[in-house]
């Protein structure tokens, strides 16, 4: 058992450098290791150091696109309007 990743996705830790690096020193303890310089932009991309003990990434979400698919999914819906 442990923590192989953690991903940040959607919302405020898709999207905020300092969240992201609140988070990430929150985990030194367990392995963690910031690339401060990966973490300055977004986008889609591995925010630790090679060597770190656990990889934490970044996956942007398209939210919207997923309650879309879950109406047509729960109303049997064939298509979206």
């Amino acid at each position: 058992g442990g923590v192989d990743a953690i991903v940040l996705t959607a919302g405020v830790s898709e999207g905020d450098v300092g969240m992201r690096k609140v988070i990430m020193d929150s985990f030194k303890y367990m392995g963690v290791d910031p690339d401060y310089e990966a973490n300055k932009t977004n986008g889609q991309k591995v925010i630790t150091k090679p060597d770190s003990k656990i990889q934490v990434m970044i996956i942007p979400t398209n939210e919207e696109l997923m309650i879309a698919r879950d109406v047509v999914r729960l109303t049997n819906c064939a298509t979206l309007a």
